[in-house]
């Protein structure tokens, strides 16, 4: 069963390779779900490791339906990823209605190869799923990282085992995958899994010190930009 460990640094994707690890998902601030690492962070990983690297590509948190300018700056970081060697990008675009967008999504394919495309876990908003399954297919599509619509992959274990064998694409289960319950979706036939392996160290004291999170920029609905006319005023009042 391949194992596909989502790693957020260096020191994450080295430790995924030494564990056994067959790839890595790179990516960058996973409490958004993952957004596009820098370019450093992409060729260094490249080069420190042996085993196969995917690359998220989200150019931010939030939802998954995407401006023009996004869909460029994504198309931007696939052929950096492309020129770096990277062997395969995970990504994937929703239209409004939370289908799949077949033709952006199928232009991020074709741009891709020949590395794997994996579609992410946008999937689990869409509405008619088995849909969406054949319409991946249709524009080659490699794998599918899915929860099976759940807040869990182990709540929708039999929803990933039904979808898996409804189609050729590798359905990876992602989402709470963890030592306690990884076999499980060996044992239902999956061929994937996907995990971080998470814990936290390197702890400081910051007591007395402000908090540089920021809530009000976690809006999963909506989209952060700077506004023209907010901006405007800044500039009139100091200029």
């Amino acid at each position: 069963m391949l194992v596909e460990v989502c790693a957020n640094s260096l020191e994450s994707a080295k430790n995924a390779e030494r564990a056994g690890a067959d790839r890595i998902e790179l990516c960058s601030e996973l409490g958004v779900g993952g957004i596009t690492p820098s370019a450093g962070l992409v060729q260094l990983v490249k080069r420190e490791l042996s085993i196969p690297v995917h690359v998220l590509i989200r150019p931010r948190g939030g939802h998954f339906i995407y401006s023009e300018t996004e869909f460029e700056v994504m198309k931007a970081d696939i052929l950096a990823c492309k020129a770096l060697g990277v062997h395969g990008v995970v990504s994937g675009i929703l239209m409004e209605d939370f289908s799949v967008d077949v033709e952006r999504t199928k232009a991020l394919v074709e741009l891709a190869k020949p590395m794997h495309f994996t579609f992410h876990r946008a999937f689990d908003w869409v509405t008619e799923p088995m849909e969406a399954i054949k319409e991946l297919e249709g524009i080659e599509v490699s794998a599918i990282l899915t929860s099976g619509g759940k807040t869990s992959a182990e709540n929708g274990i039999e929803t990933l085992a039904n979808w898996q064998n409804k189609t050729t694409m590798t359905i990876m289960a992602g989402g709470g995958v963890s030592p306690k319950n990884a076999s499980k979706f060996k044992e239902i036939g999956l061929k994937a899994i996907h995990c971080s392996g998470t814990s936290f160290g390197n702890r400081i004291a910051l007591e007395g010190k402000i908090s540089m999170n920021s809530t009000k920029h976690l809006v999963e609905d909506r989209v952060a930009v700077s506004n023209l006319e907010t901006l405007g005023s800044v500039v009139k009042a100091v200029k």
